[in-house]
């Protein structure tokens, strides 16, 4: 019997406040700004969190883990995610891959890609190897371009478990 696949789609947004750091997919970047959020506003672990909770069809952050909650004030990001593969695997669902995408002024996501993506494996119960982080810029257009915040877009893959 072929095994069910699934895929999902995650977006996350914040901008930018004077700071020291950024954090990103688990990884604090030094950068003269830092994202302002309720949780600890890592927008990575946001985006990828929702396209695995769309991709097995059981909701969105926001429902997990919501604002109005103060609970969730200055909460762990990968935690959220982690436990969120948790509600997934509750649910018949495993995620294989994820691929993200940080569209960005700054920082530059590069020099910090293989920790994010070791990061993100490990809350995702996957190898390094099945997460992808990419960086683009927006070409100095709209808010992003301004400098005044990020976002990211994530993809998720996932199996139902046999």
């Amino acid at each position: 019997m072929a095994t069910k696949t699934r895929v999902g789609i995650g977006y996350d947004s914040h901008r930018f406040a004077a700071g020291s750091a950024v954090l990103l997919g688990g990884v604090l970047i030094p950068a003269q700004v830092r994202l302002v959020g309720h949780s600890d506003a890592d927008a990575v672990a946001h985006a990828v969190t929702d396209a695995i909770l769309g991709g097995a069809g059981v909701g969105d952050i926001g429902a997990l883990y919501p604002d109005t909650d103060a609970a969730n004030r200055g909460r762990d990001s990968i935690e959220m995610l982690r436990r969120a593969v948790g509600f997934v695997y509750e649910h018949g669902y495993r995620p294989v891959q994820v691929d993200v995408t940080v569209i960005a002024e700054q920082p530059k996501i590069g020099p910090h890609r293989d920790g994010m993506r070791q990061a993100l494996a490990q809350a995702l119960g996957v190898e390094p190897g099945d997460v992808m982080v990419k960086g683009k810029t927006n070409e100095g257009m709209g808010w992003i371009g301004r400098g005044e915040g990020l976002a990211v877009i994530a993809v998720a893959t996932l199996e139902e478990i046999a």
